[in-house]
């Protein structure tokens, strides 16, 4: 039965990272639907180390450019390359706001903003912006003519994807349609940025839980994680493809659908 729980936990998790419907919010709805354990914040986050190591494996033609990189030159290369540069100040935000949460109000989510009729409430808000996002003009800004203010204004709307039901990737796509990027480069440039923001994410979910991850059965962590991997992998090729001609309008569907449900199961 763990190894059932841990493996839809990874499937869960893995499917909507990238997909813009909120993967805190399915974890914990759905396993309340199927009867099993809400995973809750450090498992989750634990088990997102499997989506990050799919955007890496997925990228990794890009990642691998930096081998041709000398070590003297490495620096020089992280300073004056602009998508690097630009995923850093996109990060700024949701470090600030998530270190000062985690600093004061370590359980604020848990206790107030982590229940069904919020991630409800939340899917319908979200669900009119991503259609603004959709009927927005298609725009010509891409990954190599935007400029710091762009990445920074979709760092901001990153950083509310701390709030349980939001969609790190809903927000953030739908953030940089608005702001008339292609949709392609929307989508990629949102995975990119999440790198580090689950990273950072997970690591101090692991340090602030570590005495609470050796309850944790080894093998179906495991599990998890690689079932968490390969969906991921999954889920960023689907959205790449079906994203660049098809519109965020199945997902927008999806999300109205999806806070109507919880509503009926309050």
């Amino acid at each position: 039965m763990e190894y059932l729980e841990f493996f839809l936990y990874g499937l869960i998790q893995g499917l909507t990272e990238f997909i813009p419907v909120s993967s805190t919010a399915h974890l914990k709805v759905i396993s309340l639907l199927l009867g099993i354990d809400d995973p809750g914040s450090s498992l989750s986050a634990i088990i997102q180390l499997g989506s990050i190591l799919a955007l890496f494996w997925y990228f990794r033609n890009d990642f691998f450019k930096l081998r041709s990189q000398s070590i003297n030159n490495l620096l020089d290369y992280f300073l004056h390359q602009r998508l690097l540069r630009s995923i850093l100040i996109g990060t700024i935000p949701i470090v600030l706001l998530g270190g000062s949460i985690k600093l004061f109000t370590p359980y604020f989510f848990e206790k107030f903003l982590r229940s069904n009729l919020s991630i409800a409430l939340v899917s319908f808000v979200m669900a009119i912006f991503m259609y603004i996002a959709e009927i927005s003009k298609k725009g010509s800004i891409n990954l190599k003519n935007h400029n710091y203010s762009d990445s920074f204004l979709i760092g901001v709307s990153q950083a509310f994807a701390i709030l349980p039901g939001i969609s790190r990737s809903g927000i953030t796509i739908s953030t940089a349609l608005v702001t008339g990027w292609e949709r392609v480069d929307a989508a990629k440039f949102s995975f990119i940025l999440g790198i580090p923001a689950i990273s950072i994410a997970a690591i101090v979910e692991f340090i602030s839980s570590f005495d609470e991850f050796y309850t944790f059965s080894f093998f179906p962590l495991l599990l998890g994680l690689f079932t968490t991997f390969l969906s991921s992998l999954f889920a960023i090729d689907f959205l790449l493809k079906y994203f660049s001609s098809n519109g965020l309008k199945l997902f927008i569907i999806y999300r109205v659908l999806f806070g109507v449900v919880i509503l009926l199961n309050l």
